[in-house]
């Protein structure tokens, strides 16, 4: 019997570590070889190893919490950045490491895809990473993070619990976690929640500040992060060559979203603008992507809709 068809205790009794891993390889390159014949452009060397490496969310959140507060007119002490990048890196490897174990468990390699078994093939290296990371942030939210943001971040970090949690149990759906809420939803308030909470309540306690304003962009930062997250699941799910006409109409119209709230933005705060701005040329990039998704590898798709997200990157370099 195949491997793919054997029941998961079987395959676990009768497949070595080694063997597994080996299949996990021949899987991949089957897959990679394939995409790579029929596309017209793959990802360069270094824009893989940094999806693949979990390094585009925490480089995504960094680049949005730092711009949050360009936009507001504060400072973040450094070990809010760095705080966010460890959480984020050991969340994402800890969330590919799970996804990769439970596809195995299952015998459903179909579901996975070249991060998941970059994942497995490198956690050797990537649990110890993970460890460290989380060590380390627990040590800056211990010595350095002031007693009332901690409070403050202690409810997000429970419902990123829950999420996470809720998202790995193999007696609950992960499609949905609420009725009306879609896993790429969630993903999208939690992260958005997370960049925007230091710039937000920094800004509530200066005199006069009124977080009215900056609502807006951050309203628009988590309709630009469900985007990405569903034209992703969308893409992977349907194949890069089928239509996908829901990820082009929420992009466009997220796309006009975005000039409007700039027109209306321009008069009163500058800042606030360009860093709607800069979103608005994000949502436009991944329209462009979801029309040319076809020329495109997986993995280079994959990248590049988050690489797309670094449009504020401008704003900070200046």
């Amino acid at each position: 019997m195949p491997p793919t068809l054997a029941h998961p205790e079987t395959l676990r009794r009768e497949t070595p570590q080694s063997g597994v891993d080996a299949l996990i390889h021949a899987n991949c390159e089957g897959f990679s070889g394939s995409c790579v014949a029929s596309r017209l452009f793959h990802a360069p060397s270094l824009l893989r190893l940094w999806h693949l490496s979990s390094l585009d969310a925490p480089t995504v959140a960094v680049v949005w919490a730092l711009a949050f507060a360009w936009a507001a007119k504060i400072r973040l002490p450094a070990w809010i950045p760095v705080l966010l990048a460890l959480v984020a890196w050991a969340a994402y490897i800890v969330d590919r490491l799970l996804d990769a174990r439970a596809a195995l468990a299952a015998c459903q390699l179909h579901r996975l895809r070249e991060r998941h078994r970059f994942h497995w093939r490198h956690r050797s290296i990537l649990i110890p990473v993970a460890i460290a990371a989380t060590c380390a942030a627990a040590s800056i939210v211990f010595f350095l993070m002031p007693a009332g943001a901690r409070e403050r971040n202690s409810l997000l970090a429970t419902a990123a619990f829950a999420y996470f949690t809720r998202v790995h149990s193999s007696r609950m759906p992960s499609k949905f976690l609420f009725p009306l809420l879609s896993k790429e939803l969630l993903v999208g308030l939690l992260f958005t929640a997370a960049c925007a909470l230091p710039a937000l309540s920094r800004a509530a306690a200066q005199p006069g500040a009124s977080l009215r304003i900056l609502t807006g962009p951050v309203l628009f930062f988590a309709a630009l992060a469900w985007l990405n997250c569903h034209a992703i699941e969308r893409w992977e799910s349907r194949g890069p060559s089928p239509g996908n006409p829901t990820v082009f109409s929420a992009a466009c119209l997220l796309t006009l979203v975005g000039l409007l709230s700039v027109v209306l933005l321009a008069p009163n705060d500058l800042r606030l603008a360009a860093l709607v701005t800069a979103g608005t040329a994000s949502a436009l990039l991944l329209t462009l992507l979801d029309h040319f998704r076809h020329r495109l590898t997986p993995i280079a798709l994959r990248a590049a809709a988050d690489l797309v997200l670094l449009t504020p990157l401008i704003l900070l370099l200046r």
